[in-house]
């Protein structure tokens, strides 16, 4: 099992953490997610690609993009506002 961190943007209340958390469980190959919602973060677990998971959560409404620890860049996807908003 692989895990993939992920920066989160528009994440701002529990309404939001529960709609990050379906739309990164509903990706296929998803095992476990663990939403930091004051860093903005996610952790996602399992066999899923980090493609998918960016297009699950912009498909909810939340840009996100990839850490990358190696190189300190990230890579970012489009999206809208949080669903408070």
């Amino acid at each position: 099992m692989k895990s993939i961190e992920l920066r989160v943007e528009g994440m701002s209340c529990a309404s939001c953490v529960r709609h990050v958390n379906a739309a990164l469980a509903s990706v296929t190959g998803v095992t476990e997610v663990s939403v930091d919602l004051a860093a903005g973060r996610v952790r996602v677990g399992g066999d899923a690609d980090a493609r998918s998971l960016l297009a699950a959560l912009q498909d909810a409404g939340y840009p996100a993009r990839r850490e990358a620890p190696e190189d300190g860049g990230t890579q970012g996807c489009g999206g809208s506002t949080c669903c408070c908003h």
